[in-house]
Formats: structure tokens, C-alpha cells, sequence
């Protein structure tokens, strides 16, 4: 790629930082992160993010990072946006705080929640603002008991997910999704959360067709609604498109066959937004792009490009309804914080008026999939599956067999990242498989680099795999 599509180099832009090395002591001494072992972080160094711009990352060694992942699945906006920095700091001299709380508003929560009630389905004009999508997937569970307890059904308690779900990581929202590994810790999940198979194909079809797993996957929550009574049941929560799970796309007969089921029953469904929301699948919600009717949509993410922390729950005119017929005993410090507000507003309105989300769905999403699916004719690639500017591929040491690893899940994967981040490129693994999510306005151009990138890292990983004598699949 041309020089001028990189960002210049950290020496022309921060003066004066400490050496890499003592930012990292730094931080090892101090700084817990998330999902992270922190004695081993710590033997090997946090790498040091100090500037970005558009698509790319600068680090404190100075190396242009090509970011595919949009920071985590949310600056979809790109980085550097100034209209972004003035909206809040005009906020912020303006009015930098007040809750919404006792009965009060301001015009910044006004204007956001009219905002998504356009963008949303029509059916859906009501907004519950929290700090992140956790927060939101909090208040869904509060709020479809509460909804069925005002409805005179108490006893719709239960709230059926999906193993390898992701819908966030505080005690509620790490219960709803299905990771396994989170449920190991913290006493999780909480007590009317259950879970069904999830629908990837790759890994756990056998030999099913695409079409025919996906109406058995989506036919175990009848059988689950069956197993806990209908009458006991509350909500189905699930991504259009599983996002943290490793971009699981789900088969064409899924989604239909999963509404037909909630309709028969008459539960409400929940559809975490919160990664394919403002653009991510080439429509402005998952939802448009896979056919689904929710009852509330989970957001955060996409909604402020991560500029600013935001969340909230979309909610359908008949759930607002019966909601605010009594009090609703919840909420949070900074739901519909004033900055977050105008920088999500600002936001919104960049989607739309540079014609971001039309154009992943028309131009650049069309783009990256001919590119992306390519790379299935790599050895180490048995799939690439993605949906606009969202994909994975699976690595596999047996295509034909589409085999698993003999090794542990992840370790061929966690290779692979190693290789990408080696080469400059944000790629994340998830078991072994590895994903993208790079920002919305990523120019064709770039997507070249990303998948040049992304090509040279199989060939490290692969020959790196092979030895050390991981290319085995597993025993069938």
C-alpha cells in the first residue's frame, strides 16, 4: 500500500514517552486486564498503543498496526474522527453530567433515543440507556420478568441462550452467554438461565446437511421450551450473527425455523445487537440482514464507535407499554450520560451521511468477502464464512474430514495470532479459529493489505505448526 494511506510514525507525533520496556513494568505492576493471566502478561509485556488513525494503530516502538478487529468489534467509524472529540467537548462545557433519574431529562438523551427509534424496526421506539452492553443485558433479565410479572405470569422466570454465546462478562450478562470458561468462575450462571446447542456447522454439523442442522439447532429450543414448560418461559437471547464465539454464521434455515418457534409460544426475543448493530452485517441492525422480529435489541458497541462508553436496550412499543404501567426498579449512575448522548448522536449521523452503512453493504462488504473467502484456498483454511464486515475462518490440519487439532483448542489459533500481531495485523483468534472485524470506512486498498497480511500469518503459523508437530487431527 501507498505511504499515504499509513498513519505517520509515533516519533512525529508524541515527544518525550518513556521506553517501551518501562511502560510495561508500569502497567504489569499496576494494571489488571480483562480476560488476560497477568503473571504471563507481565513475563512478556503488554504492547503499548499510543496513537491511531482511520484504520491503523501506531505502538510505542513506532510500528503501523493495520487494526482488522475495530479496536473490540465497535470503532466502526474509524479512529481519529475530531468531529467526534468537538461533539464532547461541547458537551461537556455545556452540561457534562446529570442523571436521569427523579422524574428528569436533558436534550442530549431526548434526541439520541428519538435517533434509534428511526433507525430501529417500526415496531420498536422505546430506549432503556446503560453504560455498556453487560449493563443492557442486566436490565433485559430484570426486564422481561418484570414485563411478565406485570402481565399476571410470574412464573415466566426462565431465559433460554446458547452455549458459546457471548452477551457480555458481569454476573447477569456472563450468565446469559454461554462460555463455558466464565461459567467456571464467579458462581455463574444464575439460577433461571439455560442454554441449547449452538449452530456451527463446521465443528458440529457431522453429517448434516447446512440447511438440515440449522433447523435441528434451532428446533432444540422447542424441545428446551417443552423441557422447562411453556408457561415458564420468558425470553430466547441470541446474536443475529456470534460474534465473540468466533463469527459462528448460522445456516440460512436457522432463523426462520427459531421465529416460527417464539411466535408458536409466545416468548419474547432478545437480539443482541450489540456487535452486528450500526452497520457491522451491511444494514443498520443484524436483525434486518437475518429476517428477525425482536421484542428488544441489545446495542452498545457500534452505537459511539467506542468513543465514549454507551449502551441500552431498544425496546417494542408492546413491552414499553406494559413496563410503564408501574415502576421499573432499576437503572444506573450514567444511563444516558449527556457526552456519551451527543457523541453516539454525532456518530449516527456520520453512518449516515457518509453513506458508511450502505456502502459495507454495496461496495467494501462485497469486497472483503471475495477477498476473505479466498483464503480458504490456503492449507491451513478448511472455512471462511462473513457476513458484511464481520468473518472467520477455521483452521484445520484435514479439510476433507473439516478435523479438529489433536492438540489443544486454540493452540494452532493462538500461533496464528502471534504470527498476525508479528506482522503487523490485529486478528483474533477464538479457539482456532481466527476472526476480523475491521472498521466500516476500511478502503478496498487496505482490505488487500489485511488479506495479504492475513496470508503471510498462515504460512508462518502453518510451517511454525508443522514443527512442532501440531498439523494431527484429532481421533475421530
Amino acid at each position: 500500500m501507498s505511504t499515504s494511506q499509513m498513519p505517520r510514525t509515533v516519533a512525529s507525533q508524541i515527544t518525550n514517552l518513556p521506553p517501551t520496556a518501562e511502560l510495561q513494568a508500569r502497567d504489569a505492576r499496576h494494571h489488571l486486564h480483562p480476560f488476560t493471566h497477568a503473571a504471563g502478561l507481565a513475563e512478556k509485556g503488554a504492547r503499548i498503543i499510543t496513537r491511531a488513525e482511520g484504520c491503523w494503530l501506531t505502538d510505542s516502538e513506532g510500528n503501523t498496526i493495520l487494526d482488522a478487529m475495530a479496536g473490540l468489534w465497535c470503532v466502526n467509524v474509524g479512529y481519529g474522527r475530531q468531529e467526534l472529540v468537538e461533539a464532547a467537548a461541547r458537551q461537556m462545557a455545556e452540561l457534562p453530567f446529570y442523571n436521569t433519574f427523579f422524574q428528569t431529562t436533558h436534550v442530549p438523551a431526548i434526541e439520541l433515543s428519538e435517533r434509534l427509534a428511526e433507525l430501529a424496526p417500526e415496531h420498536m421506539n422505546r430506549v432503556f440507556f446503560a453504560g455498556s452492553g453487560s449493563e443492557a443485558n442486566d436490565t433485559n433479565i430484570r426486564m422481561v420478568r418484570t414485563y411478565w410479572d406485570l402481565k399476571g405470569q410470574p412464573e415466566r422466570v426462565n431465559i433460554i441462550s446458547r452455549w458459546n454465546a457471548y452477551h457480555g462478562s458481569s454476573v447477569g450478562s456472563g450468565s446469559l452467554g454461554g462460555m463455558k470458561g466464565m461459567h467456571a468462575q464467579g458462581g455463574m450462571p444464575i439460577p433461571g438461565i439455560h442454554h441449547i446447542d449452538q449452530p456451527n456447522w463446521w465443528a458440529e454439523g457431522g453429517d448434516m446437511s447446512p440447511e438440515d442442522f440449522g433447523r435441528a439447532r434451532a428446533q432444540a429450543l422447542e424441545e428446551k421450551i417443552l423441557e422447562l414448560g411453556p408457561d415458564t418461559v420468558a425470553a430466547f437471547i441470541a446474536e443475529p450473527v456470534q460474534g465473540a464465539g468466533g463469527v459462528i454464521v448460522p445456516p440460512e434455515s436457522y432463523w426462520p425455523e427459531v421465529s416460527r418457534i417464539v411466535e408458536k409460544y409466545g416468548i419474547l426475543l432478545i437480539a443482541d445487537e450489540v456487535i452486528c448493530g450500526f452497520g457491522r452485517t451491511g444494514n443498520w441492525f443484524g436483525s434486518e440482514t437475518m429476517g428477525i422480529r425482536p421484542d428488544i435489541m441489545t446495542i452498545a458497541k457500534g452505537l459511539s464507535s467506542g468513543y465514549q462508553p454507551i449502551g441500552g436496550s431498544i425496546v417494542s412499543d408492546e413491552v414499553a407499554e406494559v413496563i410503564g404501567g408501574a415502576e421499573f426498579n432499576h437503572g444506573y449512575t450514567y444511563s444516558g450520560h449527556p457526552v456519551a448522548c451527543a457523541v453516539a448522536l454525532e456518530n449516527l449521523r456520520i453512518l449516515d451521511e457518509e453513506g458508511i452503512v450502505t456502502r459495507v453493504r454495496t461496495e467494501t462488504g462485497p469486497y472483503l468477502k471475495q477477498k476473505f473467502e479466498s483464503l480458504t484456498e490456503h492449507p491451513l483454511v478448511g472455512e471462511a464464512k462473513i457476513v458484511g464486515m464481520m468473518g472467520s475462518i477455521a483452521l484445520t490440519p484435514d479439510k476433507a474430514s473439516r478435523a479438529a487439532f489433536a492438540a489443544d483448542a486454540g493452540t494452532v489459533g493462538y500461533l496464528c495470532r502471534e504470527r498476525c500481531f508479528a506482522n503487523n495485523l490485529v486478528m483474533r483468534h477464538v479457539g482456532d479459529r481466527m476472526i476480523v472485524s475491521p472498521p466500516l470506512v476500511i478502503s478496498k486498498a487496505e482490505i488487500d493489505t489485511l488479506i495479504e497480511r492475513a496470508w503471510r500469518s498462515l504460512d508462518e503459523a502453518m510451517a511454525e505448526a508443522e514443527a512442532q508437530g501440531l498439523m494431527k487431527p484429532a481421533a475421530a
